[in-house]
């Protein structure tokens, strides 16, 4: 089976966001995904609103932008609809990319198809991907330029990660990392990195060969940190924590753009190189958020810090052009301050010794009232 492409507008950008459904009691995970979609069809979404894998998780998608601020009031509209559903039966909402202290064994499996199939073949790895991350999607003219970028991405997830950093705690502990959702998408076989192919053709051989073992059946089986998306034609980056605010998510998403507009522009073929330090940053920026390091591809340590500042000065010319300054600089304000959702998080537990609290703390940041 052949993959088509799907053209798209180059550098075009959307945002999917896997939201935490709360009770009111004491913020913990709460099945409410189907009744919430239930009084959201009644009402006739304003947007792209559907259930995840567990019952506890609600996903949001932004339609195609190429105004970063008409995607930011876009998702207002949708959090507007999904509160007032909230509102009237009595649940919060809220980002972060693990619930801090609810127990994923307790979860239950969304009524659909596609979550039974991943329940019956993965077990409980299935409920413990009850973790919420931001998706980007960057539109790309080909599938040539997709794979490309797929792999010119690689080299800054690093960023990404450090960035959208929100999963400190988790199942009731403090896990030392800032971003200790990864570790459960991590254990999935088809997680990591798209193997380095730099043309659709070749990647076309690559799917059907793991379709021919029974392995795949569609790109929804990779688990990639980035991954081509044919049937909308776009990369897609999956990396990201679920954000504390809507404007977070939309700077990351800004951010993506403008590196995307970097990268497409260069005609040089990718190295493989990165690859060989991949891991290891990666690792980093789970583990210490901003204040980790990365090891560039001219071999030398940096600070991830300092990293990602360079990287947004180096884009001064693509986000003039894109219009992503505001979101460049907001970025670069938060990395100064090393002004992470992570250690936002650490810092209410640590005054309130209550996860509940903390949660409560948090569902107030994302519904912003």
């Amino acid at each position: 089976m052949r993959l088509e492409f799907t053209p798209s507008t180059p550098l075009t950008f959307g945002i999917e966001l896997e939201l935490q459904i709360l009770n009111r009691r004491d913020y913990a995970l709460t099945r409410g995904a189907a009744d919430m979609m239930r009084l959201i069809e009644r009402q006739g979404p304003v947007g792209d609103i559907k259930p995840e894998i567990t019952e506890g998780m609600i996903e949001i998608a932004s339609a195609v932008h190429t105004d970063a601020n008409a995607m930011l009031d876009e998702l207002k509209t949708i959090r507007k609809q999904l509160l007032g559903a909230a509102d009237k039966l009595n649940l919060a909402l809220s980002g972060g990319g693990t619930h801090p202290f609810s127990r994923f064994a307790e979860q239950r499996i969304y009524p659909k198809e596609r979550y039974k199939l991943v329940s019956e073949l993965y077990g409980y790895l299935a409920k413990q991907f009850t973790v919420f991350g931001q998706h980007i999607h960057i539109g790309c003219p080909d599938g040539d330029a997709a794979c490309r970028l797929t792999h010119r991405l690689a080299a800054v997830i690093p960023h990404f990660i450090a960035l959208s950093a929100s999963s400190p705690y988790w199942q009731g502990s403090d896990s030392a990392f800032a971003s200790s959702r990864l570790n459960a998408v991590n254990a999935f076989p088809l997680s990591g990195s798209m193997p380095f192919v730099l043309d659709w053709s070749s990647f076309n051989d690559y799917f059907e060969r793991m379709a021919g073992y029974g392995i795949v059946r569609s790109m929804k089986d990779f688990y990639w940190d980035v991954r081509p998306k044919p049937e909308y034609g776009t990369v897609e980056i999956r990396v990201c924590d679920t954000p504390l605010s809507l404007e977070r998510a939309v700077e990351l998403g800004a951010y993506a753009r403008t590196l995307a507009a970097a990268f497409l522009a260069d005609d040089s073929t990718p190295s493989a190189d990165v690859y060989l330090t991949y891991s290891y940053n990666r690792f980093q920026a789970c583990r210490f958020g901003l204040q980790g390091e990365i090891i560039g591809s001219d071999g030398k340590v940096a600070s991830l810090s300092a990293s990602i500042l360079t990287m947004l000065s180096r884009l001064a010319p693509q986000a003039g052009q894109l219009g992503t300054q505001p979101q460049l600089d907001a970025l670069a304000q938060r990395v100064i301050r090393s002004d992470s959702d992570a250690d936002w998080l650490r810092r209410q537990y640590t005054e309130t010794e209550s996860y509940s609290h903390m949660a409560r703390l948090a569902s107030a940041q994302w519904e912003n009232r």
